[in-house]
């Protein structure tokens, strides 16, 4: 009886071995490609592409280290409103206004009456700049968080508003910024590089450490995976959300500044669909729209991707309206990347 026993289980548990192997989950190969780090590796080749392709098409004019300087002065502006945005945006939000707080906050700070009270004291027009930002994303924060306000509509509402409240207090007059202290600082460098980027890099690195090693951090990403859990768990989702606006806003002031030392003059017209650039590079770094992930890294890389690609364009006298197809096609392509990466975690999760 025994030997005619034994071979029922070898049968009943050869079939049994598929299950046991699924049951091992993903292999690391499909991890790492699903981890940040992997996620990046695309932006990282397709950056590289762009820089070999501009290599070969323009040569040492696009190679040269004063044009990777040019790259990453221009990166700066969009970049640093991009990281306020990426804390918007992981926590399921969105802000279409900081373009608008942008240009708002150039014209107050270039005002005759704030330059000629900072002579003595130029940092008070950076200071000036940023509180219009805060006040701008306090005020979105506030509509949405107590208003309840669909956060696509009440950015709207604040686009339009900050932009002609520009107007008005400009006058739509260009501003001319008259402050040698402000500017001397702006125009200067460290290590041959400029301030504007050093600004960028630091904003990178403090919006880095938020996101990823404080508390601040982990609430914006259980509030875009589900809000509702969040606040059960104990978090305060109406005055979180606050917070992340007035941190946009202020990201958007310190690039108003930014904008005002390169440009030398306020105006309403400072950071004119600026917004549409941001959100695109926050999308192609990997911060899902819907929430709940977020990545500073990605979206460094998404400004750079596309910073790199307008000064191709540009080194080779190619049309802008070219350009806006490829970004277009780039955002789609990342787009369309997201979705599948969020299905396949969702079919890996428990």
């Amino acid at each position: 009886m025994s030997e005619q026993t034994t071979p029922s289980p070898t049968t009943t548990e050869e079939p049994a071995a598929p299950p046991a192997a699924t049951e091992a989950g993903p292999s690391a190969v499909s991890r790492f490609f699903s981890s940040p780090a992997g996620r990046s590796i695309g932006l990282v080749v397709a950056l590289l592409l762009l820089v070999v392709i501009g290599t070969v098409t323009a040569g040492e004019n696009f190679a040269s280290v004063d044009n990777m300087l040019v790259i990453l002065r221009l990166a700066s502006i969009t970049g640093v409103v991009a990281i306020g945005v990426t804390f918007v945006i992981t926590a399921g939000g969105i802000d279409l206004s900081v373009g608008s707080v942008l240009g708002l906050s150039s014209v107050v700070a270039s005002l005759g009456a704030i330059q000629t009270a900072a002579d003595g004291f130029w940092p008070l027009m950076v200071f000036v700049a940023i509180a219009v930002g805060v006040l701008a994303g306090l005020t979105n924060g506030f509509i949405i968080a107590y208003g309840k306000v669909v956060a696509f509509m009440a950015t709207l509402a604040m686009l339009v508003a900050a932009r002609g409240l520009a107007e008005l207090i400009s006058q739509r007059q260009t501003q001319i910024v008259t402050n040698d202290g402000f500017l001397d600082f702006f125009r200067g460098d460290l290590l041959g590089i400029s301030w504007v980027v050093w600004i960028f890099i630091i904003v990178t690195l403090i919006g880095w450490f938020l996101l990823n090693r404080t508390t601040f951090g982990r609430r914006t990403v259980a509030i875009g995976g589900n809000a509702t859990a969040a606040r059960l768990a104990g978090v305060n989702v109406r005055r979180h959300t606050v917070y992340l606006y007035m941190l946009a806003g202020a990201c958007a002031g310190i690039a108003g500044t930014m904008m005002l030392s390169r440009t030398t003059a306020g105006t309403s017209t400072h950071g004119l669909l600026l917004e549409l650039d941001v959100i695109a590079a926050v999308v192609v770094g990997g911060t899902l729209l819907i929430g709940g992930r977020g990545t500073i890294g990605g979206t460094v890389l998404g400004v750079l991707l596309f910073s790199t690609l307008t000064n191709v364009f540009t080194q080779n006298n190619l049309s802008s309206s070219v350009q806006l197809v490829a970004k277009g096609i780039i955002i789609v392509i990342a787009v369309l990347l997201q979705q599948r990466f969020a299905n396949r975690e969702g079919s890996q999760s428990p």
